[in-house]
């Protein structure tokens, strides 16, 4: 295992001028961002089982694909800025939106995924323009909070998928309130390296996450991601190859939109520390999944090897970097 500490930050916000040469900038791509209703209310001949949005290039290509599961009692919406950032690179994002309400004890996040995952090889040419085909053999899952849980749930053959992904990433995973306190299906073990994934994984981790929130009356909320259950024990828990970066001064939302909904926006204010703006941590989220996915689906690996050595600009600081090679 290589373990890195380092302390590289940056201040320039995203340039609007698109431009290749940082995956944390903007990519090359225009693109789209298109809501597809499930059922009858998607008047296509093979609707998708729950409602997607979709962030797509606009033009002509073959784009590998990435399946992104939200977080708990999130939606999928939330993370518009985040997943067109990753599309302007060349990727198809999928986002189902996977519940509205459930409990902690539900499994529907899984269930939904798989349901999302099976329907692709039928549906998803239906919904994309002709020029814009997706390659469905270089297929990744994503997911944030509960959303990584199930994306590790998923891929540990918890449910089954007729198809296989090729490269895993989990956003501040959560596998329950606490050690002794997952929620089912439990996906830690606490047996080092005992995740047999057939496949890389990379996990972040954020510093405000493993805190709770002090209101006022100095009333300190349970954190988000608490450790015991959080991204240390889902990457101790990998075997090669597989990397893990840890985020200083930002929180276990920091990656949503600027723009969401009132009330949960209020609420995941209450829940959650924040760091002091979404803007770079969304655009380093975006940059290290985009270039985990070019070096893992698309054989280069020169952005993920220059972020790891330092060589590469990141726009929060990183507390530690770890590889399992």
């Amino acid at each position: 295992m290589t373990s890195v500490p380092v302390s590289v930050s940056a201040s320039a916000s995203a340039s609007a001028t698109k431009t290749t040469q940082n995956v944390f900038d903007v990519g090359k791509y225009e693109t789209v961002l298109r809501t597809v209703e499930t059922g009858t209310e998607s008047n296509l001949p093979i609707p998708p089982p729950q409602q997607l949005l979709i962030a797509m290039p606009s033009e002509a290509g073959e784009f590998p694909l990435l399946v992104f599961v939200h977080g708990y009692l999130l939606s999928n919406s939330f993370y518009s800025q985040l997943i067109q950032h990753i599309a302007s690179h060349g990727f198809i994002v999928i986002a189902p939106k996977l519940y509205t309400v459930a409990g902690p004890c539900a499994t529907v996040d899984i269930d939904s995924t798989v349901a999302t995952t099976n329907w692709l090889p039928k549906g998803l040419n239906y919904l994309l323009p002709p020029q814009v085909q997706p390659n469905m053999k270089k297929l990744g899952l994503a997911g944030h909070s509960r959303g990584g849980k199930a994306a590790f749930a998923l891929v540990l053959e918890k449910a089954a998928t007729s198809l296989k992904f090729s490269a895993l990433i989990g956003i501040d995973p959560v596998d329950g309130l606490g050690k002794g306190l997952q929620t089912p299906p439990p996906v830690l073990t606490y047996v080092p390296h005992s995740f047999d994934l057939d496949m890389p994984a990379m996990v972040i981790g954020t510093e405000l996450g493993e805190i709770g929130n002090t209101l006022l009356f100095c009333v300190t909320l349970p954190a988000p991601a608490p450790k015991g259950v959080n991204h240390e024990d889902f990457f101790n828990e990998c075997r090669k190859p597989a990397c893990h970066f840890f985020v200083k001064d930002y929180g276990h939302c920091d990656m949503l939109d600027d723009d969401i909904e009132l009330l949960v926006g209020i609420a995941i204010n209450v829940m959650c520390k924040s760091g002091k703006s979404r803007e770079p941590m969304r655009r380093f989220v975006g940059g290290i999944v985009v270039a985990f996915m070019k070096a893992y689906l698309l054989d280069d690996n020169n952005d993920l090897m220059a972020i790891r050595d330092g060589q590469e600009t990141t726009p929060v600081e990183l507390k530690t970097i770890e590889f399992l090679e």
